[in-house]
């Protein structure tokens, strides 16, 4: 009754705002370093920041911000009412518009060596200390246990120095990278720094002082476009899928934002966050399956259906240097597309550990599409993580990481097409109902057996619950895929529930199924796990029209050159010698467990008839991977990443 009387206020506070606005014409706002708040937003008399033309935007109105640096935090105080009538937030054409959650320090006091010592009192930081605040929430995992991570950061000409476990670890270090630690009282803050070779006080130092850059601070403000910004350094806290996720820039669970064209870097834990609402239960006995399973319930009284959240845009952006996650989204990015995007230097540093680090982390990615993106140096570059259902991840570039896909306690349908992974670990499947297509793998494929965790399965293209089951490993299909050297999918051999191979290419290097392989791997197991296996029988997988080429070893290199991107990876026209089907949602099983078909996001059948760039497929026998093969012998692809 509260939370329903709760969202009543909200949308009649909202519509009370807006309705005397809507009918009048939409307004450009300009804002400028050389301006001042009092003026009127005109290109002759800007405002002066980006938060006095925020608080004047009405629905269909466009705050344009010209080049400079704007220290501030903006939170929006209204959205557009739609897709047509948004509030946009852009820079200038051709202008670098920087927002910054920092401010530059001066006054650094050389102690010994590389030690520097700046005192300031906790009145610069008004009502938020990020040298105070720790670093907390579910699924946060300190090291050691015992060691305190605090949200602040120190920046020398850019760059972030890492915090040190105490002041005496940061004074023996003599590392090249520097860093820092802080001391605070009830009126002081002192930072300790080590800047190598560098007197900071003729450098550009700058110190987190804002919590984020763009974040309004209630649920339900929809329909902003932020467009074009370079924005960084924010003192973000740990994002858990129990809890408020925030983000350097973040939706806080409202509906069809647009986030495009940015730089999106130096984030102490997330860059952008499509997740989460907060209320009391945030991090209060809510870190376990069961406890997820309260907060997807209380997500639903709060307004999780795809009329009120979710169906964001995330597009061309650069996402670069958080330690927990580029973007982040538990159940608030459902109906949402993350397309073209850059995004590496994710939890590189390792500075703490947990459960959430990823390029991209989503919980409840329903009908979610992750396409045409290039994710390199994370820990993992995807990881969907219950109910994924509808999900497809396709077009991808994804190298230089851990693990590149991970599927976790999800009954399907999920579909994985058109995606070149060339890390040390392609996959990690504790999941089914997933179809993985034209993929050029290059790593590993781990499996997880069984998992006794009781996780969702959903009505269709929709969020309400229709049941909750265990995860037996299986109900996957490999169709049409390349496995080059180091590509092994030998832990499929055997399964709980059925594993369905046709037409791929296995290459001198690989691994394929085996009939002799036992996959013994296991996930969470409760009390209960002994009893609900004997429901499932281990079944040996089944292969068909499969090619194995050991004939050399074919390499597959990938170039940076110039700034281009480009894969060494010459096809053969042998590959083509066995006959091929497109693939089809008719092609497809449908899944095991919820029973329902691969299908696109709008209920529609699909057909994969295009290839990684978007060329046409053969309609009889397509070629294996992710490139249809047009018989030149170009050994060196150029890829869409620049």
């Amino acid at each position: 009754m509260k939370i329903t009387f709760f969202l009543t206020c909200i949308f009649f506070l909202g519509f009370g705002t807006l309705s005397a606005q809507i009918k009048s014409k939409p307004r450009e706002y300009h804002v400028a370093i050389t301006g001042s708040d009092t003026q009127a937003g005109t290109p002759a008399k800007p405002l002066r920041s980006i938060m006095a033309a925020a608080k004047l935007a009405m629905p269909g109105d466009i705050i344009t911000v010209h080049e400079g640096v704007y220290r501030e935090s903006v939170v929006p105080p209204r959205g557009g009412v739609s897709v047509k009538q948004p509030i946009t937030y852009r820079a200038a054409k051709g202008e670098k518009v920087i927002i910054k959650g920092s401010e530059e320090v001066r006054g650094w006091k050389l102690v010994h060596d590389d030690i520097w010592q700046l005192d300031l009192p906790n009145t610069f930081f008004g009502t938020f200390n990020p040298y105070a605040e720790e670093i907390r929430g579910d699924w946060f995992w300190p090291t050691p246990k015992e060691r305190k991570y605090h949200r602040g950061a120190v920046y020398l000409n850019g760059h972030w120095l890492m915090e040190a476990a105490s002041k005496e670890q940061l004074l023996a270090d003599r590392s090249p990278k520097g860093g820092w630690w802080a001391s605070v009282d009830k009126e002081n803050t002192v930072i300790w720094a080590r800047f190598p070779q560098v007197n900071p006080n003729q450098e550009n130092v700058e110190i987190n002082v804002r919590r984020r850059v763009f974040y309004p601070d209630r649920p339900f403000v929809n329909f902003i476009t932020v467009d074009g910004f370079v924005m960084e350094q924010a003192a973000t806290n740990w994002a858990p899928p129990t809890a408020e996720q925030e983000g350097l820039i973040g939706t806080h669970w409202s509906k069809g934002w647009r986030i495009i064209n940015n730089t999106i870097q130096y984030s102490k834990c997330v860059g952008i966050a499509l997740g989460k609402y907060g209320d009391a239960y945030d991090n209060k006995d809510t870190e376990s399956a069961e406890g997820y399973v309260g907060t997807i319930k209380r997500a639903l009284a709060f307004g999780w259906n795809k009329d009120s959240v979710g169906s964001h845009y995330v597009g061309n952006n650069k996402v670069a240097y958080c330690e927990q996650a580029g973007i982040v989204g538990s159940m608030g990015c459902s109906f949402s597309t993350i397309d073209k995007n850059t995004i590496h230097d994710i939890h590189i540093d390792r500075l703490f550990t947990g459960a959430e680090m990823a390029g991209i982390k989503f919980h409840g990615a329903v009908d979610v599409s992750i396409r045409n993106n290039r994710i390199f140096r994370t820990d993992k570059a995807i990881w969907l993580d219950w109910m994924a259902q509808g999900a497809e991840v396709m077009g991808n570039l994804l190298y230089q990481n851990d693990l590149d896909v991970f599927l976790e306690v999800t009954h399907g349908p999920a579909f994985v097409a058109n995606n070149i992974m060339l890390s040390p670990k392609s996959l990690l499947m504790n999941a089914q109902g997933a179809a993985f297509a034209h993929n050029l793998f290059a790593g590993k494929i781990d499996v997880v057996a069984y998992d006794s965790r009781l996780t969702p399965y959903l009505k269709p293209h929709g969020t309400r619950i229709t049941a909750l089951k265990d995860n037996p490993g299986g109900d996957v299909q490999f169709i049409n895929n390349i496995f080059a050297k180091g590509g092994d999918v030998s832990d499929y051999s055997k399964a709980y529930l059925p594993v369905l191979l046709n037409g791929n290419v296995y290459l001198k290097g690989s691994v394929g199924i085996s009939a002799h392989k036992e996959n013994a791997r296991m996930g969470e197991v409760h009390a209960d796990a002994e009893q609900r296996m004997k429901a499932y029988v281990v079944k040996g997988a089944v292969e068909q029209q499969a090619l194995i080429d050991t004939n050399q070893a074919i390499l597959v290199n990938l170039v940076e050159k110039l700034g281009k991107v480009y894969l060494d990876f010459p096809f053969q026209a042998n590959w083509l010698q066995h006959s091929r089907d497109l693939v089809t949602s008719r092609s497809l099983q449908a899944t095991a467990i919820p029973s329902l078909p691969f299908e696109d996001r709008n209920g529609q059948p699909f057909r994969i008839d295009r290839d990684y760039f978007g060329h046409a497929r053969k309609k009889s026998n397509p070629s294996p991977g992710p490139f249809e093969y047009t018989g030149k012998k170009n050994k060196k692809i150029r890829l869409i990443y620049e």
